[in-house]
This record gives C-alpha cells, structure tokens and sequence, in this order.
C-alpha cells in the first residue's frame, strides 16, 4: 500500500475520499476491516449506512487532517459516528476537552452510544468538579445512581493526613519557593512529612480564630480575625490542587465552628455571636437558619448522627452546662441533656453515636476524688454516646498538653497536633500523636512538621497521582 493510495467512502450519495494508511490508522473500524481478508478489503471503496452526514463529514475531516472542532450542536452525530468507526483519537480529544457546560451531554452521549472510555472520563471530570456541577441543572437531572457514583468518585484516592498553617521554620527539607510552604502532607508508611504542592490563599495568612472543615472531599476555611474579623470563606479541591473562594459569610465571626452536616456546612455562633448559618454547595450561598439559646464562648461543638451538638463553655453570666442539638431538618435547637461537668475548649469529632472529646478543660461540679486532669494542664480523651448519654475518662497522657490543638479523625484514630509551636515551645506543647479508639492507645510520632503558627490538621483524599 502507497503512502497516499486513497479509498473512497460512500453513504447515501455522497462520497468521501481519505487517505487510506491515515484511515487505517486512526479507525480500528476500518483497521480490521482491511486485516480480516474478506472481500471488501480488496476493494477501493467501503459503503456505510445508518450514520448522519455531518456525523460522517466531521470523522472524514479529522482523518485527513487530525483536526475536529467540537461544539454541542454536533456533539451527538460525532460521537455516534466516531463511536461507531471506533475512531479512538477523537474520543480521546472530547475527554480532554471536556467542560462543565458539556459534561453532562457527553456522559449522556457516551451511555447512549456506547464509548466506555469517554464515560468514565466524563464521571471523573464531574467527580473533580463535583460543587460546580451540583450548580448545573443538567447535572441534577442525571439519574440518582449516576450522581451518588460521582460523590463515590469524590472520596476514592489515598487517605491522607495534611496539615495547613503559617509555617515560620519546616523540620523537612523541601525545594525552595518564593512564597512558604503553608501545606503539608504526611506519608505514615514512610512517616516523613513532605509538602503538598500548593499555599494557603494569601488572605488566610496568619489568620487566628478561623473556622475549618472537610465537604465532600473539600477543605472549606473562612472566618477568623487577622487585624479585624474577617468574612472570606475559600476551599481547597485535592482533585485540582488548587485553592477557590467561595461566597463569603453573611456575618464577619471569628473562633466559631465550621461543621459539615449531610452535605451542607454550618458557621456556628463566633465572638459574642448566636447566630448560625448554613452554607448550600449547590447555591454557593450562605444563609441564616434558627440562632443557639446563647451566644457561647470556649464552647465545643461537632457534627454526629446528622445532628450538631454543642457543648461547654461559658454564657454571658454563668457557665454552660447543657448539652445543645440541633436539628436541620425542623431548624430548632433543644437542650439536649445537662451535664454534672463544665468543659471548655476541648476539640470534638464523632463516630457513630460516640462523641470524643480531647483536650481542654474539664471541671467536676459535683465534688469528688480529684483527678490529675481536672487541675493540671494533660492531654485527656473522653467519649459521651448520645444514645446512652454515657461519659466515660478514657485516656491521660500527662506528658503532653491538652489545650491549643487541632485534631481530626483519620483511618483508625484521632490525630493530634500542636496549633501553635515557635522555638521556645517545650515538647510538652510540641504534640504529633495519635490516639487509637478501638485499642484506647496513644502512638506517639518522631516527626514534628514545623514551627509556625495556626497550624490545623484534617484528612483528604488525595488523587492518586499526586
């Protein structure tokens, strides 16, 4: 066969000629028509039926030329006929030009006409983008099986422990860049911390007091006060590596809880604040919903069950001993239950209907034998089951310090870390440590990340590949 020798493609009355080696290699239709030895691969000439003309047009064109333009009028005659020629660049060009204004039509295209490669590449893409196309009204009319296999998407990658903050001085070598290294992540088979490839926003620099959580695989902060309290809310996508804002808080709040609840996230209360209010992913909007009993301060608070629950610390003229709940589905709050302790700045985090409560304060208002953590300054776990309305003192470690910690429930158990660390700091206000909630073990860890300051730990899914 000549490097130019053409064949010539008939449909209907139209005929299209093509460079036959080009043909053969960008269609496997037509790759093993001309292996197989039948008759029609002696031939010149090759007649189809069934496809549309400006289906056909378009594939003749990128044969000749490797060029297609792909716009959604034609977006069904392409697919259908490159589909059906099995001419795999093509697909391949759609799923590297795939946006959020088409995905859903090209998913729906590749189901219909069969291209498995171009609907995963459509599931992974809406997957990475998953809030934006909540947004989309297209992607709401998806069947409800295909949206839960995106957000499963969304959560599939490797479980990994990062930490964010203002780093003043890493314990790892890492390269140099211009702006410091405010991410990083930690390898625990290798147990190294390495950094993760991207900064905090500029305006979350050396924020105090701000309000964190994880969405669907997304970390939202916002908040806090840096010279004044701030309202800017932004979020980091581990699919992208890549850091957005989002809308803004209604209400300018600092030292408040970020929590998210069956796919929202609720800003609660704040310096001197009762307000609440719940941020929509599918609106990227904030707005106001029932305000607590109380504005608190050094309260606790966490999401279990689909509930929030808040706990401890002070109203305006007394202690708070109550334990609040609230209901999004009706927007109430209701006392819960009431506590014979006072806590205060503990860190709480659920699983199933235990709550956990590490660090802080905790003060007996019923008199009893002392315990070492009531008075002294240790690092405490305690659980409170929900059901049950149990508590249970499960863990000391009197080395470390309870207080100024960020942790996060990550596989096995909840990680702890130091908030703020600077070179005066002693080890007993330097912790890396993990405690195991089925064995009710410590582990302590060698590697420190850094001093600095803000310092705040979670858990993503990171994507594979990075």
């Amino acid at each position: 066969m000549t490097s130019d020798q053409r064949v010539a493609i008939v449909m209907e009355d139209k005929i299209y000629e093509v460079n036959k080696k080009q043909l053969i290699e960008k269609s496997d239709y037509f790759r093993a028509l001309y292996s197989s030895g039948m008759r029609e691969s002696k031939e010149n000439s090759v007649q189809l039926h069934g496809l549309s003309v400006g289906g056909l047009e378009m594939v003749m064109e990128f044969i000749n030329t490797s060029k297609v333009q792909v716009v959604n009028e034609t977006l069904e005659d392409l697919i259908e006929t490159a589909t059906f020629l099995q001419v795999i660049p093509i697909l391949k060009q759609l799923a590297s030009e795939l946006r959020q204004e088409n995905c859903v039509k090209v998913y729906s295209l590749s189901e219909v006409y069969g291209a498995h490669d171009l609907r995963i590449a459509c599931l992974k893409y809406m997957a990475c983008y998953y809030h934006p196309m909540l947004r989309r009204s297209e992607f709401s009319c998806l069947p409800v099986a295909v949206r839960e296999q995106v957000k499963e998407m969304r959560m599939k990658g490797t479980a990994a422990l990062v930490v964010i903050g203002y780093f003043t001085c890493l314990s790892i070598e890492v390269p140099i860049q211009e702006e410091p290294w405010s991410m990083l992540r930690y390898e625990e088979v290798e147990q190294k911390w390495k950094p993760l490839g991207n900064n905090l926003p500029p305006d979350m620099i050396n924020v105090h007091g701000y309000g964190c959580a994880v969405l669907n695989n997304y970390l939202f902060i916002g908040g806090g006060y840096r010279s004044q309290e701030i309202s800017a809310v932004h979020c980091y996508n581990p699919f992208r590596n890549e850091w957005n804002q989002v809308a803004p808080l209604n209400q300018k709040r600092s030292n408040f809880k970020l929590l998210a609840v069956q796919g929202k996230l609720y800003a609660v209360g704040g310096q001197c604040l009762s307000t609440v209010e719940c941020y929509s992913p599918e609106q990227d909007w904030w707005t106001f919903v029932c305000s607590m009993p109380n504005a608190l301060a050094e309260f606790s608070a966490c999401e279990c069950q689909g509930m929030i629950y808040v706990m401890g610390g002070y109203t305006s003229k007394d202690r708070n001993t109550n334990v609040l709940r609230y209901c999004p589905s009706s927007d109430t709050w209701t006392v819960f239950r009431s506590c014979s302790a006072h806590i205060r700045k503990q860190q709480m985090l659920s699983v199933e209907d235990t709550i956990y409560l590490v660090g802080g304060y905790t003060h007996e208002m019923v008199p009893r034998r002392r315990r070492l953590s009531e008075n002294e300054d240790v690092l405490t776990v305690q659980s409170y089951n929900v059901t049950t309305g149990e508590w249970l003192q499960l863990k000391e470690n009197t080395s470390k310090s309870g207080l100024n910690l960020s942790c996060t429930l990550h596989n096995d158990g909840i990680y702890i870390i130091s908030r703020d660390a600077s070179l005066p700091t002693t080890l007993e206000y330097r912790v890396f440590l993990k405690y195991n909630i089925f064995s009710d073990a410590w582990e302590a860890f060698r590697k420190f990340p850094a001093l600095g300051q803000n310092m705040l730990l979670c858990s993503l899914y990171l994507p594979n590949e990075l």
